[in-house]
């Protein structure tokens, strides 16, 4: 009977926006409602550093309005490709990027927008080890007192019983904090997320994932057994299991069903021409199984006797069926009923059964996986493609992610993990799609991490983490090949590496730049990059997908960039003639780009644009 409440609207508009900035506050009645945290908000959008902190219910922690600017901040940086890294470069749709997945994640924003299907990540554990990912923001445990309020001005602590292991628990939030931000927007609205955890993070990560992605986006625990026993000469209790958090983009998302395994099917042991099935009792059992529940459940049956059968529970109360009159007749014509005969006390009777059929059944997946292979497979799994040697500690099972992959994609979806580690995604991702004849496609990122001195992945010749999950792509790839996969599915990679922007710094005042240094500043472009790495950044500017297919061309002895049989052509040459840029006009792209400092002089830029506007005027033309 009222109006649009239009605070709560825009606040709904801004929760969706922005997740994080929703929190609960006291009214004036003591009562706790939803608010927006005006200081986050303003954070989100600025580009500098906000105070201002105020009371209220949230997961907080010291560096965290510096994780939330460091998401939000920009870089100048680029990807450059590996040609000679990568596995059928010119025609794979995956991606292996090397770099700090920050960076990655940030310069991926534009081209997988809302696209991704699947996030699956295994980060730190943080077990109480320093790890790797130190960003701008990680601080020394001095710093980390200081900014948690633990010492004053000159260094004294105040209070007595400090929080040892505080920094660590900071430094890996925001760590986590930063890059889950990044990796929402990727998520498309039907978008599922799996994070792998044990018991050190796993109650802040819940409520960290919580504040990113929303509660209600919430869809559960899962507690996977990992058939290792850990904690040798800990007082506690000994660990077998780890975890996966899993959330939502939206309500939009949904899991897929499992096929039934051979014990599942063992029960639907009765059958007729429909198939294999089992029955359940067609009276309601257990909670609300009273008549007076559900009157409208309460009716009589005529059996194969013809008399009628009343739903009558033990000790002969009046009970009910599990549905109604009109639903009974469905299923009674669908020839979905059974009668059986059954003893009671009062002698035999026929009762009535509903059929479930096999085929076509799935299964729903629960919260507690015991039936996969632990960690010892897993490691058994890495030593056979490198020759016995174990080249990466703790890596997951294929079989856990590829049942993930399973439940949270469909045939042609993208999967995004940007831990990558040994590269089990890619090898689970290939073996789902020889499952199923899909063509799912993945994005690993993988930070160059040094291989330990003396490892066995550094005898091997692997010198940082990054090359043993290369190699393994290319080692799973080629064996599934040969024993499973026809020889037209997609095994490949496109490796790129993290890099800086392709682009010069000549910007200079007039006042700092001498007359004869000039020629100096001329060259936008730095010297030991190619047109590819060119194109690349320029793919990332316009937000394109960077596995679009690329072809080189040769057009009056200069080099053209094809991409996407034409949509884009680049041509980064030196010179540029009006011959040329007329005859890559008559292609008609969507979109060309050419180097400026190809281009003589101003004037010969200008008439280039003049020529597309009178050839082309469709064509989106850009000068780098």
């Amino acid at each position: 009977m009222h109006s649009l409440d239009l605070a709560e609207r825009n606040v709904d508009r801004i929760a969706e926006l922005f997740p994080t900035v929703v929190t609960e506050m006291l009214d004036e009645a003591g009562t706790s409602v939803r608010a927006i945290d005006f200081d986050l908000l303003r954070q989100e959008l600025s580009d500098h550093l906000v105070e201002g902190p105020q009371e209220r219910y949230r997961l907080d922690w010291p560096g965290k309005r510096d994780a939330l600017f460091a998401a939000n901040a920009p870089i100048a940086k680029t990807l450059r490709p590996v040609r000679e890294d990568s596995v059928d470069f010119d025609t794979t749709q995956n991606l292996f990027i090397e770099g700090d997945n920050l960076d990655a994640l940030k310069l991926l924003q534009e081209s997988y927008l809302g696209k991704v299907k699947l996030i699956y990540i295994d980060p730190p554990y943080n077990t109480g080890n320093d790890f790797v990912y130190t960003d701008d923001f990680a601080e020394s445990n001095r710093e980390y007192l200081a900014r948690s309020g633990q010492v004053d001005d000159i260094g004294n602590r105040l209070v007595a019983n400090p929080e040892s292991n505080g920094r660590f628990h900071s430094d890996w939030l925001s760590m986590m904090y930063s890059r889950l931000k990044l990796a929402r927007n990727m998520l498309s609205e039907d978008g599922l997320i799996f994070v792998s955890i044990d018991d050190h993070e796993v109650h802040n990560l819940r409520a960290l994932m919580g504040e990113v992605f929303g509660d209600q986006n919430f869809l559960g625990l899962i507690t996977r057994a990992t058939g290792t026993p850990t904690g040798g000469g800990f007082d506690g209790l000994t660990n077998m299991v780890d975890y996966l958090l899993v959330f939502r983009r939206t309500d939009l998302a949904a899991l897929n069903g499992l096929e039934f395994g051979e014990s599942d099917a063992a029960i639907y042991n009765e059958h007729d021409e429909g198939g294999d099935y089992l029955t359940r009792s067609l009276r309601r059992t257990g909670g609300e199984d009273r008549r007076e529940d559900r009157p409208t459940m309460y009716y009589g049956i005529e059996a194969p006797d013809g008399k009628l059968v009343f739903p009558i529970g033990p000790g002969g109360y009046e009970s009910r069926w599990i549905c109604g009159r009109d639903r009974y007749d469905e299923m009674l014509g669908e020839g979905l009923i059974a009668w059986k005969q059954v003893e009671r006390d009062d002698g035999t009777q026929w009762h009535p059964f509903q059929k479930f059929y096999l085929e076509g059944r799935e299964k729903r997946p629960s919260n507690l996986w015991l039936d996969l292979d632990g960690n010892k497979k897993a490691t058994r799994e890495l030593r056979a493609h490198f020759d016995a040697e174990k080249v990466f500690e703790s890596p997951k099972p294929v079989a856990l992610i590829k049942r993930i992959v399973e439940i949270a994609t469909e045939p042609d979806s993208i999967v995004l993990d940007f831990f990558a580690g040994s590269a089990t995604t890619a090898e689970a991702v290939f073996r789902a799609n020889a499952t199923d004849g899909g063509s799912r496609r993945f994005i690993l990122v993988q930070l160059p991490e040094a291989t330990p001195l003396g490892s066995a992945a550094a005898k091997a010749g692997f010198s940082t983490i990054a090359e043993v999950s290369k190699e393994r792509i290319r080692r799973s790839g080629a064996k599934l090949t040969a024993d499973v996969l026809p020889g037209s599915a997609d095994v490949g990679f496109r490796a790129l590496r993290v890099d800086t922007t392709n682009f010069a710094d000549v910007l200079r005042a007039p006042d700092a730049l001498g007359q004869d240094q000039l020629d100096l500043y001329t060259e936008s472009v730095k010297p030991e990059r190619t047109g590819e790495d060119m194109l690349f950044e320029v793919l990332l500017d316009w937000g394109l997908e960077l596995t679009t297919p690329i072809a080189v061309e040769q057009i009056a002895a200069h080099e053209l960039i094809v991409v996407d049989e034409g949509a884009l052509i680049a041509c980064f040459e030196t010179e540029v003639s009006s011959v040329l840029v007329r005859e890559i006009a008559g292609r008609e792209p969507l979109r060309a780009v050419f180097r400026d400092s190809g281009f003589a002089a101003d004037a010969d830029r200008i008439n280039a644009e003049q020529i597309f506007a009178e050839v082309s005027p469709a064509t989106d033309v850009k000068t780098i």
